[in-house]
């Protein structure tokens, strides 16, 4: 239960961060009005308590959220941006998502 909570804690925060970021690239970029920017923000900061509910040390939860990230920015590009992942980008995020296996959830002795 405590991986799949995990889990759940990693995709959160990258959604929080790829939305909020998202956010303020639409009023930057795109001329949406300032408070995407502010909404953006807010839910940045939600990302930012999002690693603190997770069962290890900082470093390692960094580490591990890269490889998590990575996944997620390829599926926000495919369903937000329509740019469909080529097999390269897939094969790159399912090595990324081995290493997180192996940071996070491998046993340790």
């Amino acid at each position: 239960m405590e991986i799949v909570r995990s889990v759940f804690y990693f995709l959160f925060a990258g959604l929080c961060e790829l939305g909020g970021a998202y956010l303020i690239w639409l009023w930057l970029r795109e001329g949406k009005a300032p408070w995407f920017a502010l909404l953006g923000a807010i839910v940045l900061v939600a990302y930012g308590f999002m690693h603190t509910l997770q069962p290890a040390n900082y470093g390692r939860i960094q580490a591990a959220y890269s490889g998590f990230f990575i996944a997620l920015a390829l599926l926000w590009g495919w369903q937000i941006d329509k740019v469909v992942p080529d097999k390269y980008d897939l094969i790159g995020a399912a090595i990324a998502l081995v290493g997180v296996s192996v940071i996070m959830y491998w046993p340790r002795t």
